[in-house]
């Protein structure tokens, strides 16, 4: 078993849903013994907590749980992680998934974000990690709830922040809910350089030490969708950070 039991009380905040409710959260993993432990430090921030062991159990447990963020095993007996993540995302499409690998390799990272995930750990982790990247997962994802005066335009690029709703010269975008806030984040910053600290910062809103390529991930991810077959509007500084600007006419 893989998982560090380090938990601190101190600085916890309530986190809770728009109506007031408990936050609750799905774990799916074949590892007893990992599941009760995250299940155990999730519980002990106040939050509801629905487990499954196998893919088809996590699809059950989602459609009578609606959890507000799903942690995901890579590697399950009847299914991937990535099958699952896709007929999750048919039933509760802006659900943020945090995926669970014991695989290290760039690849298998890159694989679960590209299809939708939007924050992974690789074993071993810490308890406190896993906590600490949910809570920054469903901050994000109540954060439109909070929002309703914001239309982002830069350029012919908009991004509504209380629909969710992204469209660059009239053709809509679809974008997962990471790739969405680092362009609400670049939108909101239009012209200016960011740093991959200052990405980090606000976009995860914790510190990913070495994992800061991640931010050159999303970057990549966002040039597809946006820039693709048109004039780019996303730029990067070498050395200094990225910036979003409208595109030259």
């Amino acid at each position: 078993m893989s998982v560090m039991t380090t938990i601190s009380p101190q600085g916890r905040t309530e986190l809770l849903r728009p109506d007031g409710s408990s936050v609750r959260v799905l774990v799916v993993d074949d590892e007893q013994s990992i599941t009760e432990l995250l299940s155990l430090a999730l519980r002990y921030e106040g939050w509801q907590i629905r487990s499954a062991a196998d893919g088809q159990g996590a699809l059950r447990a989602a459609r009578e749980f609606r959890p507000d963020a799903v942690v995901l095993d890579m590697m399950l007996p009847d299914m991937d992680g990535l099958s699952v993540l896709g007929r999750l995302r048919r039933e509760l499409p802006d659900v943020p998934v945090l995926f669970l690998t014991a695989k290290d390799a760039v690849e298998d990272r890159i694989a679960g974000l590209t299809a939708g995930g939007d924050d992974y750990v690789t074993k071993p982790f810490s308890l406190e990690e896993v906590v600490a990247r949910l809570r920054g997962l469903i901050r994000r994802s109540y954060a439109s709830d909070r929002r309703s005066d914001a239309l982002l335009v830069v350029g012919d690029l908009t991004l509504d922040e209380e629909s969710h709703e992204v469209t660059r010269g009239g053709t809509s975008i679809h974008l997962t809910a990471t790739e969405f806030e680092l362009l609400r984040f670049l939108m909101r910053n239009p012209r200016r350089v960011l740093s991959k600290a200052q990405i980090l910062d606000r976009v995860w809103s914790y510190d990913f030490g070495g994992q800061a390529n991640v931010v050159e991930l999303y970057i990549s991810y966002l040039r597809r969708k946006i820039d693709a077959g048109r004039e780019p509007m996303i730029h990067t500084r070498r050395g200094a950070g990225y910036l979003l600007k409208p595109a030259v006419s």
